[in-house]
């Protein structure tokens, strides 16, 4: 049975990472399986949770290791650092040196793909092989959803209000709506339903940066690392057409079109999700 988001915030471990603000900052992560390491990377409005379903798929093959980013799920919240995709690639950077790791797969979604992108052009030598599902790239977002929330304005608004923004905005990306579950929903947005939270996804999404994507568009050539780009080819918002762009640009690619998915992949189809990354990882 799937972990409630109670369960699953229980089992996250936690540690203080210095060097990424004038204070340490608090990151709270999973740690699951034994081998070759792989990092999955979740993106915005979402935490680790998203993988749920995946993290008991792969654990028996690989050692699956899920951050929080910053400002997200049950990293730190507080009001005092960066959030953007560079800021994140920094925390992923000192959290690999934190766990003693010099080289990992790397599984990007969303925002989390944007900071895989990043990791593979700038730090090529820490990343084994890459998968890009869904990612933001190029100059498609962020979303009008998020544009919205990252008004300061937005503060005045209540946690309550706040969280059911982010989850009327869930159900257009899952394709199979017998995936989402109330369970599913409320998991989501439980870390943003107070005011520590709501604060946090509001400067989250005012942290949003198209340029930290189009300023890597004409490096795409120079990722050396073997890439599959899993996509959902329902997603409203990251199109296929991206998908079908990265996987022409980036040598050594391949595109995996899943037909009944959409941006929320992880969770929408998560046995095609965790079988396709496990056989490109050469582990299922």
């Amino acid at each position: 049975m799937p972990l409630t988001h109670e369960e699953f915030r229980q089992r996250q471990k936690s540690a203080a990472l210095d060097g990424l603000s004038y204070r340490p900052l608090d990151l709270a992560w999973t740690d699951l399986g034994e081998g070759e390491p792989v990092i999955l990377l979740h993106g915005i409005p979402t935490w680790s949770y998203l993988y749920n379903d995946v993290i008991p798929l792969l654990a028996p093959h690989l050692r699956v290791i899920v951050p929080d980013f910053l400002g997200h799920g049950y990293s730190d919240r507080r009001d005092f650092f960066d959030r953007s995709l560079l800021a994140q690639t920094a925390m992923i950077l000192r959290f690999m040196d934190h766990l003693g790791l010099e080289r990992a797969h790397f599984v990007g979604h969303d925002t989390g793909g944007g900071v895989s992108l990043i990791m593979a052009i700038h730090h090529p030598d820490r990343i084994s092989r890459l998968i890009l599902a869904n990612v933001v790239a190029y100059d498609s977002w962020p979303i009008d959803d998020m544009i919205a929330l990252g008004n300061p304005n937005w503060r005045s608004k209540t946690p309550q209000e706040v969280a059911g923004f982010l989850a009327s905005g869930l159900p257009d990306g899952i394709h199979n709506k017998h995936r989402l579950t109330p369970e599913f929903v409320q998991g989501i947005v439980a870390p943003y339903s107070d005011e520590e939270g709501k604060i946090s996804m509001i400067r989250n999404a005012s942290a949003l940066n198209t340029n930290h994507t189009t300023m890597l568009a004409e490096r795409h050539a120079q990722i050396k690392a073997p890439t599959l780009c899993l996509w959902g080819v329902h997603d409203p918002w990251q199109t296929i057409r991206d998908g079908e762009r990265l996987a022409a640009e980036i040598p050594n690619a391949r595109l995996v079109k899943v037909e009944n998915a959409s941006h929320w992949i992880p969770h929408d189809t998560p046995e095609i999700f965790a079988r396709e990354v496990g056989r490109f990882l050469a582990h299922l």
